[in-house]
Order: C-alpha cells, then structure tokens, then sequence
C-alpha cells in the first residue's frame, strides 16, 4: 500500500546529529537522509514499525569522455565520466555501466563515430591502483561531445565512489558546463 507525503511527519538528520536537535529540510546539503514517521502511528522507541528512512538523490552532468568494451563482446560495457576542473581540463571522475543490454549495440555505434584521443585532458583512467587488470587500461577515448546525468551516492578524492547510475542523455547541456563544482559539497 503506498500512502500519500502528507501522511507522514518528516525530520532529516545531519551527520553526527540527530533529528530531534540538529533537523534541516530534507534537501538540505548537509542532510545524510531523512526519516518519515507515519502520521496515524505513534512513535515506537526501537521498532521501524510506521517509520521510513528517505535517501537524498544526488545528481551529476557528466561529459562522456571514453568507454570501454564488454569483456567477451564488442559492446560498450562501460561509459568513462568526466568534468572539468578549475583549470579547463577534463578529469576522469568514474564510470557508469548501467546501460541496458538491449541499447547497447546503438551505443556502441554512436560511440564508435566519435572515437577521437586524447578524451581525457587532465586526469586520465587507467592508472594503477588495487582493483586494477589488464582491462583498466583498455579504453577507447571520444570527443568531449557528450553529456549524461548519474545518480551517485558519495565523491571525494576527484572521484565518485561507490557506482553510478545513468540516468538520461542530455544532449541540451553544453560539455563544458559540466565541471567538478557540481558535485563539491557546499559545506565542505
């Protein structure tokens, strides 16, 4: 049964916080999630009964800056992100690989006609670090030209951590818009 937002109370927590001293409005930056308590239910110390935790959606224009193949098929398997940095150059952030099977082979096409060095002009991928192979290494860069929102949970260290999931093409965003102010926090 899916009820209505107004049926629930809710209070966001800040890290470190609590939302019974330290609440913020759900969107706020500092907001590590928000917690819906159902309006008909009294609070139950302990028990989940009645309550939801609300995860903020984070979102990123990333400029497409290379790809990679499947392992065992010539399709793309993943797409290499990229933003700019302060300096105009454009810096391998992660990757997406949430593409579904049946887009692939036109991906891949489309892909192909804009394969086009150096990709990346500041910090490339491909170097080593304790999840590399062989296949790390074996990317294909394209001309800045494209540009796809990601949902990703966490970035730091120039990079996004954990996986990313593409969202949609944005082909109304100019790839240079798309710099790293984007996802620095804003109360870093």
């Amino acid at each position: 049964m899916t009820l209505p937002i107004s049926s629930f109370f809710i209070a966001s927590t800040l890290r470190g916080g609590n939302a019974g001293t330290n609440s913020t409005a759900p969107t706020s930056p500092g907001a590590v999630c928000s917690t819906a308590k159902r309006r008909d239910l009294p609070y139950q110390s302990g028990d989940r009964t009645g309550m939801q935790k609300i995860k903020r959606q984070r979102t990123a224009d990333c400029v497409v800056g290379g790809f990679r193949y499947l392992e065992k098929q010539p399709l793309v398997g993943s797409l290499l992100l990229g933003l700019y940095n302060d300096e105009g150059q454009l810096d391998h952030v992660g990757f997406t690989s949430s593409i579904p099977a049946k887009d692939r082979p036109a991906l891949t096409r489309k892909l192909k006609k804009i394969i086009k060095p150096p990709g990346f002009t500041g910090k490339a991928p491909g170097g080593p670090n304790r999840w590399s192979t062989k296949r790390s290494s074996e990317w294909k860069p394209l001309d800045p030209k494209l540009v796809a929102e990601v949902q990703f949970d966490h970035f730091t260290g120039g990079r996004f951590r954990h996986g990313t999931k593409l969202l949609r093409w944005c082909p109304e965003k100019s790839p240079e818009d798309c710099t790293l102010r984007q996802v620095q926090r804003e109360n870093a």
